[in-house]
């Protein structure tokens, strides 16, 4: 196994919002800008998917405050104290994001997104079309202070 895996970003997150806040992401747009190493022809096909999913990294979170434990989510002692692996926050242990977002259109080395919960300027590790086959096969189940935590997460202004 090798000691360190390294990943090269592949593209960067451009407009959208400038911070990170919690709430209400499904209206902001913005564009996946895929550097020049990839020729436009590497996004042929994607205009027919509805979905992409956008991989990408929390890089404005200081190393120093990733969290290995448990704490409770947004800090709000309402809810329950849970691992940092039962929750979606930004201060994980390999700072990885992970968004399904709105297809909007794709334009030469830019893909228009819509609901991409990451800001301008952000790295993009990898982008795929979401396919029907890899959603969730059965029902999903997660505890009522989740539910209660995201209420407001897609809302639009």
């Amino acid at each position: 196994m090798p000691s360190a895996l390294r990943f090269e970003p592949v593209a960067t997150v451009v407009g959208g919002r400038t911070e990170p806040v919690d709430d209400d992401w499904d209206g902001v747009e913005a564009i996946v800008r895929f550097d020049e190493r990839f020729e436009p022809a590497a996004l042929e096909g994607l205009d027919a998917f509805s979905h992409v999913e956008v991989i990408y990294v929390f890089d404005r979170v200081d190393p120093a405050d990733v969290e290995t434990g448990a704490r409770h989510p947004r800090g709000n002692e309402r809810w329950p104290r849970v691992g940092i692996f039962a929750q979606r926050a930004k201060d994980r242990p390999n700072r990885i994001g992970v968004s399904v977002c709105r297809l909007l259109r794709v334009d030469g080395r830019d893909v228009h997104v819509a609901g991409l919960d990451a800001v301008d300027g952000t790295p993009v590790l990898d982008l795929k079309p979401v396919m029907a086959e890899f959603a969730p096969r059965g029902d999903l189940r997660q505890p009522e202070w989740a539910a209660e935590l995201m209420s407001g997460y897609w809302r639009s202004s």
